[in-house]
């Protein structure tokens, strides 16, 4: 059994992640923390702040999955981006990348020694936000030598149905890997992603969520007048290889893990 120092993840937690694929694992920000998060992707998008390494995809107009270029840096000042990745880069997004609860997950789940394949802020910009449709985090799609098994996906805003919060198939993670592309076929989603097995995953802001990278899971537009953004970290083991370059990824726990200096 993990234990924290919150106390959050105990065996009942351990169970259910293991039949469902998830598990909430609650607020682990405070009001200024999730606060200092939100402000900062606002002033990166806005060209505020400016990080080496860090990049960025505007949104689309939510009609299809049609994604365009990441750029190092904005393209444009505005904050109508899609998503941010390489906040490990970031002091801010990368000192809750090591929070201790995160630790404790992954050492059990990962191991000893961990990187991350991503680490994206994602947005739904009011009144928008693309929608992205069924799929499985899976490595062989990402490029990479494993299929990673632990994401924490954190809510800097309400999720709610209205605002585009993910969908997900509980116990999808069972399946196995479907297809070796990003997205589920149509054939997979009528046999696997009925409505009667969908449920929609309602978050508070400030809550983080464990989910198994298998899990079916998709998200819809935003209908409200707020912005709907969230945090995405993917931990995988530190031997894990880009199959094209043989290079190996941003180390966040174990040995050589990144330290950077927060603000």
């Amino acid at each position: 059994m993990i234990s924290s120092i919150l106390g959050l993840f105990e065996e009942r937690h351990q169970q259910h992640f293991e039949k469902h694929g998830y598990v909430i694992l609650g607020r682990l920000l405070s009001g200024s923390e999730l606060a200092g998060l939100c402000r900062r992707a606002d002033d990166l998008m806005m060209g505020n702040v400016t990080i080496p390494g860090v990049t960025f995809q505007l949104d689309g107009d939510g009609k299809e999955y049609k994604l365009g270029p990441r750029t190092e840096g904005p393209s444009e000042h505005t904050l109508n981006y899609r998503r941010i990745d390489e906040l490990h880069n970031d002091p801010l997004y990368l000192a809750y990348m090591q929070h201790s609860v995160f630790r404790q997950l992954t050492r059990h789940y990962v191991g000893k020694n961990v990187s991350i394949f991503r680490s994206m802020f994602m947005n739904k910009p009011a009144k928008n936000g693309t929608i992205l449709p069924w799929h499985q985090d899976i490595g062989k799609g990402w490029g990479i030598n494993t299929t990673p098994t632990t994401t924490v996906w954190t809510a800097l805003d309400n999720a709610t149905v209205a605002s585009g919060c993910m969908q997900i198939v509980p116990g999808s993670h069972k399946l196995g890997i479907l297809n070796e592309r990003h997205l589920t076929s149509d054939e997979d989603q009528d046999k696997y992603c009925t409505p009667e097995k969908v449920m929609n995953l309602e978050l508070r802001a400030g809550d983080a969520v464990l989910i198994n990278n298998l899990v079916l899971h998709r998200s819809g537009v935003n209908t409200t007048d707020n912005a709907r953004k969230a945090f995405s970290i993917a931990y995988m083991d530190a031997a894990t290889i880009n199959v094209k370059t043989g290079d190996r990824f941003p180390i966040i726990f174990g040995k050589n893990a990144l330290k950077l200096p927060v603000e």
